[in-house]
């Protein structure tokens, strides 16, 4: 079989849910222009992708690829200042999406490459997000207790290979 047929439907398996979003939020964060990590991220309700997401700059700032990362250049370890970072986390923008477009998320799940960091648990929590289905881990515990004391179902999701 050439990699460019498919496999015949009784050998084909469809992905769950949790994996289909998990694969968009993977595509979405190739979009990043962060130098650091790229992350990816979609809001879904109802089996409805709602926004997605991806860090980087702020609309008509420079992007990191063309000015460098600050928080590289000051040896900031992953998961601390992040004030000192000139990007916007993945979540936030999907945020940031549904209200520029008007969009309601209380109950919505969040697709995302990784777990959200304190700030972003934070505005999860606020917004009504019920569940985070994540790829990788964000060195950042306290969000952790956050959402577990808010009862955010936190999932660490996966893709099968292939």
């Amino acid at each position: 079989m050439t990699a460019s047929r498919k496999k015949p439907a009784a050998e084909r398996q469809r992905p769950s849910w949790d994996e289909y979003f998990l694969k968009i939020a993977r595509d979405v964060a190739e979009r990043s222009t962060c130098l650091r990590r790229h992350v990816g991220a979609v809001l879904v309700r109802d089996k409805r992708i709602l926004a997605t997401g991806y860090n980087g700059a702020p609309r008509g700032v420079s992007h990191c690829l063309a000015s460098g990362c600050m928080r590289e250049k000051l040896g900031i370890p992953s998961g601390q200042r992040h004030e000192l970072c000139r990007g916007v986390h993945a979540e936030m923008n999907t945020f940031l999406q549904a209200a520029l477009h008007g969009i309601a998320v209380e109950g919505a799940s969040l697709y995302c490459t990784a777990t959200p960091c304190s700030l972003c648990a934070k505005m999860l929590i606020n917004a009504g997000v019920s569940r985070v289905v994540y790829l990788g881990e964000y060195p950042d515990k306290f969000a952790r207790h956050l959402l577990d004391e808010a009862r955010v179902e936190l999932i660490q999701g996966r893709i099968p290979p292939g």
